[in-house]
């Protein structure tokens, strides 16, 4: 299905150390454990009551870690236990949960309340929008009180008779952890082909259905990341993971009815390199995509002939990133071919394989960036950035012309949506902004007529005119102007008394964008005011912008937010005693940065699934997805990457010093940002920070990176953060 295509760049993208998480968004004094601090106990602190036990404190078994640039000693090393069995580390972590809960006892009620809140703002008996392919219409609904969905299909129209394909509660029970990843229908409609994960590590099994009978075949093969249909319906390739490294490495094929082996078709032997499958928008080829941080490469095959084998499409390059679609005999290309932007260039069939021979359909822009697109038979949609704001054009093949999707607010979103038909006349797109629920749309790229398919509903209700937008822009220490996009109740003055919750994430070239969230209403709704920062390090204001907020300049992604942080309480803004700053996974290592660099700035701090423990883990290259990291980070193994790295580690560089409020989490199987990270960093700032303000670390014991599977069960570690943050705040009890 075409709906794959672009899956695979964003499987890409997010299946990393640092991963591209999207976290769901008073002091009481905490116990020093430094060798020469004095335990907190009731008896000597009445702000700690005798029923909240002592932190566990973590024995330190001092390891060498060696490197060119130097040894280093971890007295934490031993947390790491690739097989989560280790007694001791379980029972550490298990005393860290324990605490945490005794800590945040006295917000129960609260707790409570906000998980009602936040399912209230969910429609139960939620439906997607239907999208047609191969003459049936796929949707994926949910019924009232079910945490996990079904996937069905009507054939002909959404009159017909609705048949379930996977019905994922049912699937579910009885499992701590559930999660059906990518899927897709055989192009005759009978077969469906999906992977499920139930442990939470992102390593999927692969499983087929009959569609016509029912039949379930669970082929045993795990550790698959992304497959595609061949057009003879019988044919299935697929991507597995290497099984120590688990970065997408072989391609395989599975044929239904016959005997399988595990025969390589592809072995992309380049530890930098990652491997998807897909299919172009035409069906006529299926593909293999590899990409790196810096390059990419696409070999493509004829669907309807697999065994005549794989033609390279254009040969990699080291700084030259493609991919390319295919509809009605013309390749389209993205490209950044002498290009930082990108820019969008077509070639013919016969013609695709000389660069020499591709033309311009949307030059190069310094001031325009190029995110991706949708191919149809006679025009191209593509999302593009301008000003640090995502919108689309719509490009005319037979006449060249281009124009924007006109939207009215000053900050908002356009995504492409899914987009099945080339032949279509028609382009779906979504819409959204702080205010603005996320919307579906139509458009006749004929005659401009638009049409809303569906807007999400908040059943609890919701009134944009309640809340107020804005896009400012501050100058960080560098001379830099860094966009910030702040939403806040109308009835929240912005005269330097109202908390400020403020979040950002800054690498991986992945862009924050300003769009709605209604678990956000729970603390706007209370009075603080909620921002992104737009810092370096993503793409929002265009590649150059990613580029300052990398390798040798990541320290730009950790003093822009600090910046930011700054401008708004300087412009009297905010209240600058009552600041919260949260991100997740490499917005961790934000945070981790963060806290090292200002913790002045900060009354707390919230850091999910954190990428801390850069140096270490770059080093180790058998760790989980580290060999694709290099050109983001650096390779420690150079002497000046080492040092810069080391730099700003967040586990190597805590201190004795204060430090806020601190709330960390991490999930067990955490294939991404390993658990032990996370753990070590909390157990180093127990031994030497000097505060007494509370340092709380949470691990789902079921989970990995993205945290529980059942959309209700997530809310609760949401109520969590968000108590934690209104305790601190001195805002128990508030409306």
């Amino acid at each position: 299905m075409k709906k794959d295509y672009w899956m695979i760049l964003t499987l890409l993208s997010a299946v990393t150390l640092g991963g591209c998480a999207d976290p769901s968004e008073n002091s009481v004094e905490e116990p020093a454990t430094s060798d020469s601090s004095v335990a907190v106990t009731a008896a000597n602190d009445p702000a700690v009551p005798d029923t909240v036990p002592l932190p566990p404190i973590a024995e330190k078994r001092p390891h060498t870690v060696s490197a060119p640039g130097g040894d280093r000693v971890d007295p934490y090393y031993w947390m790491r236990d690739d097989t989560r069995e280790d007694p001791e580390v379980i029972a550490w972590l298990e005393g860290e949960n324990e605490y945490i809960e005794a800590r945040l006892a006295h917000t129960e009620t609260l707790q409570d309340t906000l998980v009602d809140e936040l399912r209230g703002r969910i429609k139960e008996d939620d439906s997607s929008v239907p999208f047609e392919s191969n003459g049936y219409f796929y949707y994926t609904r949910y019924e009232a009180g079910s945490e996990y969905p079904i996937y069905a299909r009507r054939q002909g129209s959404m009159d017909g008779e609705e048949q379930i394909m996977l019905n994922v509660a049912e699937m579910a029970e009885g499992k701590d952890f559930f999660q059906i990843g990518n899927w897709a229908v055989s192009e005759n409609g009978r077969h469906l082909a999906w992977l499920q994960d139930e442990v939470g590590r992102r390593q999927f099994k692969l499983m087929f259905k009959d569609l016509d009978t029912g039949e379930v075949i669970d082929t045993g093969l795990t550790g698959i990341s992304s497959i595609t249909w061949a057009a003879d319906n019988q044919t299935l390739f697929y991507v597995a993971n290497d099984p120590e490294t688990l970065r997408s490495r072989f391609v395989r094929q599975y044929i239904l009815g016959a005997e399988n082996t595990a025969e390589n078709l592809y072995d992309e032997d380049d530890a930098s390199f990652y491997t998807g499958v897909s299919k172009t928008a035409s069906g006529r080829f299926n593909f293999i995509y590899v990409g790196s941080t810096v390059s990419s490469e696409m070999r493509i095959f004829d669907s309807q002939n697999p065994e005549l084998g794989f033609q390279v499409l254009f040969p990699r390059e080291r700084d030259h990133e493609y991919i390319a679609d295919h509809a009605n005999g013309r390749w389209v290309i993205r490209s950044n071919w002498e290009a930082p932007n990108f820019r969008l260039m077509q070639a013919a069939e016969d013609q695709i394989n000389d660069r020499d021979q591709w033309s311009d359909l949307i030059a190069h822009s310094e001031d325009n960036f190029i995110h991706n697109f949708n191919l149809f038979n006679e025009f191209v949609a593509v999302s593009e950035r301008s000003d640090g704001l995502r919108r689309l054009r719509v490009l005319n093949f037979a006449t060249g012309d281009s124009e924007l999707i006109e939207f009215d607010e000053a900050a908002y979103a356009a995504y492409l949506s899914t987009n099945e038909n080339p032949a279509s006349q028609r382009l779906r797109y979504a819409y959204t902004s702080m205010t603005t629920p996320t919307s579906i749309f139509e458009i006749d790229v004929v005659n401009g007529d638009r049409e809303l398919l569906k807007q999400q509903e908040i059943p609890s209700g919701f009134d944009s005119a309640d809340y107020q937008t804005d896009r400012l822009w501050i100058e960080v220490r560098d001379g830099t102007m860094v966009p910030v996009s702040i939403l806040h109740h109308v009835d929240t003055p912005l005269d330097g008394t109202a908390p400020l919750y403020q979040y950002a994430y800054g690498s991986y070239g992945s862009s924050s964008e300003p769009t709605f969230s209604t678990n956000r209403l729970s603390l706007v709704d209370r009075g603080f005011v909620f921002a992104i920062a737009h810092i370096r390090g993503g793409q929002e204001m265009g590649r150059t912008w990613y580029d300052q907020g990398k390798l040798l300049n990541k320290i730009n992604t950790f003093s822009d937010f600090i910046d930011v942080t700054s401008g708004l309480v300087d412009r009297n803004l905010v209240d600058p005693d009552r600041v919260f700053a949260m991100g997740g996974s490499a917005g961790g290592l934000l945070m981790g940065a963060v806290a090292n660099m200002a913790p002045d700035h900060y009354a707390g701090i919230i850091a999910h699934v954190p990428f801390v423990d850069v140096v270490t883990t770059m080093l180790d290259e058998s760790i989980p997805l580290t060999t694709n990291e290099f050109d983001e980070w650096g390779n420690p193994m150079k002497p000046e990457f080492y040092d810069y790295m080391l730099s700003y580690s967040p586990y190597d560089n805590v201190s004795a010093q204060a430090y806020p409020a601190m709330l960390v989490t991490t999930g067990l199987w955490d294939s991404q940002v390993q658990y032990w990270e996370p753990a070590k960093w909390v157990a180093r700032l127990r031994e030497l920070k000097t505060d007494r303000n509370p340092l709380l670390l949470y691990t789902d014991m079921e989970a990995g990176h993205g945290g529980s599977s059942g959309r209700f069960e997530r809310l609760e570690r949401v109520a969590m953060e968000y108590a934690f943050v209104l305790d601190q705040a001195g805002m128990i009890g508030a409306d």
